[in-house]
């Protein structure tokens, strides 16, 4: 499982962007993969860099459709490979100590 922080918006559109990131959001709901809003970033959990490329580009070309004209994009990807984690997985590991 890869899990991804991302976080896209315009900084062409004044200060207030939440129409832009409502948009966004529901791109990656469609998607139908495991994520969690943030008030900074979405977190998503995907099965492959593929699938999660597809979700960014979308989101990607939605800003782009509504017409802004500079687009920022923070993603950061942690592809585990020696065990299955989760953004639960995540989340119940600090429980732990």
């Amino acid at each position: 499982m890869i899990l991804a922080e991302l976080a896209i918006f315009p900084t062409s559109e004044g200060t207030s962007v939440s129409r832009y990131v409502k948009e966004v959001t529901q791109i990656i709901q469609r998607s139908g993969l495991n994520y969690e809003t943030g008030g900074m970033a979405t977190s998503i959990e995907a099965p492959d860099m593929e699938t999660l490329f597809k979700v960014v580009e979308k989101t990607h070309q939605k800003l782009v459709q509504m017409g802004v004209e500079r687009i920022h994009i923070d993603l950061r990807v942690d592809h585990r490979l020696d065990k299955d984690a989760t953004l639960k997985s995540k989340m119940e590991s600090l429980k732990k100590e």
